[in-house]
């Protein structure tokens, strides 16, 4: 049957000459596997656009209760980017919360509070015009809250971290993670370069203990740089 809803892309890769398969958060279904063919043929080129990562799409869907690939019936651009796409950093913090969701969303049924959470945070990232460094740890932390490993304060994630390795961390570490746990969202936190590397170290650390094969993230190096 199709079926309308939104939709957030978390990755596509390459399938076949003219094809690709693209993994989409849904609103309705949560996280789904599509193909979609010809979008990088000739005649498709410019719709390829459209499966960045975090596009905001609009959505008709095929959709069976079976867990296999699904086709698209029509895709359109939701909300159309002001800066992510052009804003280097930007674009870098993009691909690392593109990742993050990867390695993270496991579940095929709709979860609407995850999905409000998913497309405001998108949208806040390509609104600012300043103050968006601290967004990487912000989102991880946001994140957390739904998938049910929300820290109540950084003794909690550094008690965690402790079981499984050593850490050497600072009071003025701990102070900076506090901040960042306790303040809303969009609330900037002034933090120095070093630690918002360290705390950001901690925090993927804490997902690593909770989230099965979440790994070390490629992504992650590029990141440190970019907010450097």
């Amino acid at each position: 049957m199709l079926y309308k809803t939104r939709g957030i892309v978390v990755n596509y890769i390459r399938y076949r000459e003219t094809s690709i398969i693209t993994k989409i958060y849904t609103e309705e279904f949560g996280l789904q596997t599509y193909i979609e063919n010809g979008v990088r043929s000739a005649k498709g080129k410019n719709k390829i656009a459209l499966f960045q990562p975090l596009t905001l799409l609009d959505l008709v869907v095929y959709h069976r209760d079976t867990g296999s690939i699904m086709r698209l019936s029509e895709v359109r651009c939701g909300e159309p980017f002001a800066s992510v796409p052009y804003h280097f950093v930007k674009s870098g913090v993009a691909l690392f919360v593109a990742e993050v969701l990867h390695k993270s969303l496991k579940e095929e049924s709709g979860n609407p509070p995850l999905f409000s959470f998913l497309h405001h945070a998108v949208l806040f990232l390509d609104q600012q015009t300043e103050h968006f460094e601290n967004f990487p740890i912000r989102f991880l932390l946001g994140l957390a809250q739904y998938l049910g490993f929300s820290p109540s304060d950084a003794r909690e994630v550094f008690d965690q971290i402790e079981e499984f390795q050593l850490l050497n961390y600072a009071k003025e570490d701990e102070a900076a993670f506090n901040q960042l746990i306790h303040t809303p969202f969009h609330e900037h936190v002034p933090l120095t370069n070093y630690q918002r590397r360290r705390v950001l170290e901690y925090v993927l650390l804490f997902y690593r203990l909770h989230v099965e094969n979440f790994g070390e993230l490629r992504s992650v190096p590029v990141l440190r740089e970019l907010l450097s």
